[in-house]
């Protein structure tokens, strides 16, 4: 008899991962900003036209019984683009401005957080293993996207500007890594902490990309820098080794 570790349908959190991640997290800033602003549809149409694509790719992914790279990442791409227009909505259209849009999203994440403990007593990564700690997975990941453009653009407006508030948050995830490294504090914790703040990172990059040069950005135009962004993820996810994670469950085999 031998015991095989079981495996998960997420990828293994390795170095590989944070930087697909945030590549992730930039294209959705862009892949939003085009839909909503650029092609002028507005807030509330993008994310009409976001969400549901997010429902059937993560449907996909709760379905697959196995991990497919691909498949996990586009449904991180939809999840970080329909943050993008729904925190602008939130932000913007509904008036309720960056601080407000960011406490609220904080709450919102940290109420799913809450349920999914309650109902798991965990909310480790290596314990989606079930179709209701995947929807919990996702629903957290989500709104943590969202909150993350929140962040992003009230650092931004704070007077950081783009790359200011890129450059705060790329310190921050640094301080999360030698928290990570050197103290005993949760690692589940500093994940989600890690998660979070790699959305932030993304939205002013990508802003950076393209906003005007007298608002601190480079003017690359919103559909060229979505292409060039879709490309160098496309290359990370084939040419960065990935595997599957591993959940604490073993099963059996003779």
């Amino acid at each position: 008899m031998s015991n095989d570790k079981v495996l998960s349908k997420i990828p293994a959190v390795t170095l590989g991962f944070w930087f697909i991640k945030i590549l992730a997290t930039t294209l959705g800033e862009t892949g939003g900003d085009t839909v909503s602003m650029t092609w002028d549809l507005g807030y509330l149409a993008s994310s009409a036209i976001f969400l549901p694509i997010l429902a059937v790719l993560v449907g996909l992914q709760i379905a697959a019984r196995k991990f497919h790279p691909l498949l996990y990442w586009a449904a991180i791409i939809a999840s970080t683009t329909a943050g993008t227009t729904m925190a602008d909505f939130a932000d913007r259209s509904l008036g309720i401005g960056y601080p407000g849009g960011s406490l609220f999203l904080l709450a919102a994440v940290l109420a799913v957080l809450a349920i999914w403990y309650w109902s798991e007593r965990s909310v480790a990564v290596t314990t989606v293993a079930t179709p209701r700690v995947e929807v919990f997975y996702w629903l957290t990941i989500t709104f943590s996207q969202t909150l993350g453009t929140a962040l992003g653009d009230w650092a931004a407006a704070s007077g950081l500007g783009y790359s200011g508030g890129a450059l705060l948050f790329a310190l921050a995830l640094l301080v999360v890594a030698a928290l990570y490294w050197r103290t005993r504090i949760s690692h589940v914790a500093l994940f989600w902490v890690a998660f979070i703040l790699t959305r932030p990172l993304g939205a002013t990059v990508g802003d950076f990309f393209d906003k005007p040069l007298d608002q601190g950005g480079l003017n690359v135009s919103r559909p060229l820098a979505t292409a060039i962004i879709a490309t160098a993820m496309v290359a990370a996810i084939l040419l960065i080794p990935q595997r599957a994670g591993e959940h604490p469950g073993t099963k059996t085999s003779a």
